[in-house]
């Protein structure tokens, strides 16, 4: 397991944070991203499910049971949570804050392709997966996912990723709270990654009343 590298950043406030592992992974994959977390001063879990080897069964009652999970940690702590996601966890990330408005504070995709054509070669087995149905099919799918939540939203993407196109994980948009962050780094390095780290530390740091841009 590797671990975060230590680096000079922003505390967090103590708000609560859950991390969504990539496709064929698990809480060791983002293990490092909990630590960190952790070290920031916020009470940080995994999601909860184990290895992540898609949604299982139909994809909504999939979500609306793991939101309803998600939502019990809000509970606990008395307080909105921030949801982080690498890969195909982001797209959990994301959907589970459009149906917990109430209960998710922010959310934070890591190197993840909710956006361009359902075909694409990149993108297309996250929507196969997703649907359960032929890509070309996905229309509706593509466009619904591409949707930000309506909570603060942050893309951290990789023009050198090498495994999703960065333009996919690009939102589109004119919202002051929704932004596309760059790195440099690679899809599988991405949990670990210094630049994603520091970018973590300060939208966690980010006062629920006073959100304001990444300073790049």
């Amino acid at each position: 397991m590797r671990m975060a590298p230590p680096i000079a950043v922003p505390s967090g406030d103590g708000q609560p944070v859950v991390v969504f592992p990539g496709l064929a992974s698990d809480h060791r994959a983002i293990e490092p991203l909990i630590s960190f977390c952790r070290r920031l001063g916020n009470p940080t879990y995994d999601w909860g499910r184990g290895f992540n080897g898609g949604p299982q069964g139909q994809i909504e009652p999939w979500l609306a049971g793991l939101a309803s999970d998600i939502a019990q940690i809000s509970v606990a702590h008395g307080q909105r949570l921030s949801l982080v996601g690498w890969s195909l966890g982001g797209i959990y990330a994301r959907e589970i804050a459009k149906r917990l408005p109430d209960d998710v504070r922010q959310v934070i995709t890591i190197g993840t392709p909710f956006s361009g054509a359902p075909d694409d070669s990149n993108v297309g087995w996250l929507y196969h997966l997703l649907s359960h149905q032929p890509t070309t099919l996905d229309a509706k799918l593509q466009a619904d996912l591409s949707v930000a939540p309506e909570v603060p939203t942050t893309s951290i993407y990789s023009r050198s990723d090498g495994i999703v196109a960065w333009q996919s994980c690009i939102q589109l948009g004119q919202r002051r709270d929704v932004e596309n962050i760059e790195v440099d780094g690679s899809h599988c390095g991405l949990g670990w990654n210094t630049k994603v780290l520091s970018v973590l530390a300060d939208r966690l740091a980010q006062p629920e009343s006073g959100w304001k841009a990444y300073a790049q």
